[in-house]
């Protein structure tokens, strides 16, 4: 009975130990993920701690995937200290990722105030006859989430760019898709996006740190299970003499 305990709890280690490596890149993708997402939006960030969590999140990933390596030598080896080292990294990692939980929830509370700062600022030094960075990621953002200005399109009219202009118009990045005539004209509001732009950024960001969260706890979960089959495995082996005597290969006098 004492045997088949024990072998159904490597047999399950080493399962987990496969999934580490799937989970490690997956985290890693997540944390690419989140720097990506960053540079498209980065306008909109000052505080660029905000990218902590998934600094953190691609050094879990990178770690897991060692921690795999270990967990399956020391498995199969019937390594006391790899099963040891294995459990003490592997505790690190779960560490690791509450922190990434815990930073996850502080910067999506403060992403809202932080784009609200921001893409005011960033609007009012939109130039569309000469685009820069900060003009890009404008012009980008509004065709990509389909919105315009900040709460509506009519913010462009307290713009230095629109006034400058003397045009009636706003960026042609605020056009419809569906409107193929539509020339950002305020005489034609229909070819227009109407939905602002602030609401929608705070929305994609506070998504893309749900991602991250719901990945560390989802992983958490799994280096829980774990470290609980690979304790397993070292007390039994320590107090089952018939564990003993499987491994050396001899048998009871």
């Amino acid at each position: 009975m004492g045997q088949c305990g024990i072998t159904s709890s490597k047999t399950v280690l080493v399962f987990l130990n496969l999934i580490f490596w799937g989970a490690a890149g997956i985290l890693c993708y997540v944390g690419a993920y989140v720097f990506i997402t960053y540079d498209d939006y980065d306008h909109f960030f000052e505080d660029v701690y905000t990218l902590i969590p998934a600094v953190v999140i691609i050094a879990g990933g990178s770690l897991l995937f060692i921690i795999g390596l270990i967990g399956c030598c020391a498995t199969i080896r019937e390594s006391r200290c790899g099963l040891a080292t294995f459990v003490i990294i592997l505790l690190l990692v779960f560490v690791t990722e509450v922190v990434v939980v815990v930073l996850g929830y502080v910067y999506r509370a403060k992403v809202e105030n932080e784009v609200d700062r921001s893409i005011q600022k960033v609007c009012k030094t939109y130039n569309g006859t000469n685009p820069d960075a900060a003009s890009r990621t404008i012009d980008y953002v509004q065709r990509q989430l389909h919105c315009c200005g900040i709460h509506n399109y009519s913010d462009w009219e307290n713009t230095d760019w629109f006034k400058e202009t003397k045009n009636q118009s706003v960026p042609l990045s605020c056009c419809r898709e569906t409107a193929s005539s539509c020339n950002g004209s305020l005489a034609h509001p229909s070819d227009l996006y109407a939905e602002g732009c602030e609401a929608l950024v705070v929305k994609k960001l506070q998504e893309i740190m749900m991602h991250v969260i719901w990945a560390a706890l989802a992983f958490a979960a799994i280096q829980l299970l774990g470290m609980l089959c690979a304790c397993i495995v070292l007390c039994r082996r320590s107090r089952d003499p018939a564990y003993e005597l499987l491994i050396t290969g001899g048998t009871y006098a």
